[in-house]
């Protein structure tokens, strides 16, 4: 690992929060049998490359991923959002992206710790695009 300085711990924790997106997917997935809908699907294409990928660069102190990991968490947040508005009701839904004879992230099943799924990605976005924007700044 290279020399310890601040923005490495900004890329630390944003691969942690991947990690632990992606750990949690794969389990509710392949342990608790549950298939996900295809805003999920959409989800999991844009976090499981940045476990990868961050997980790569916090190992070499590559703090220049922000601008590849940035625009893909961005994308992921902006899926999870749309995804939170509809599961919430706040944006009628012109398609069913969990439909009640497919995959569904609406059912009790799909809440972790009382949370559903959609809010727990957005948050894990979020928090993944927050943690990578102090490597964006110049240094001073």
């Amino acid at each position: 690992m290279a020399s310890h300085n601040p923005n490495s711990s900004w890329l630390i924790l944003a691969w942690v929060v991947a990690l632990a997106a992606t750990l949690g997917a794969l389990f509710i997935g392949e342990i608790m049998g549950q298939m996900p809908c295809v805003l999920c699907w959409y989800q999991r294409i844009a976090m499981f490359p940045l476990a990868l990928v961050l997980g790569i660069a916090a190992m070499r102190g590559d703090e220049g991923i922000w601008i590849y990991a940035l625009p893909v968490a961005g994308v992921g947040l902006a899926i999870a959002t749309y995804h939170s508005l509809l599961y919430s009701g706040i944006l009628p839904a012109p398609i069913q992206p969990c439909q009640a004879n497919g995959p569904s992230c609406s059912g009790d099943g799909m809440l972790v710790l009382g949370i559903p799924i959609p809010f727990l990605s957005m948050a894990s976005f979020a928090a993944i695009a927050l943690l990578l924007l102090p490597l964006a700044r110049k240094p001073a």
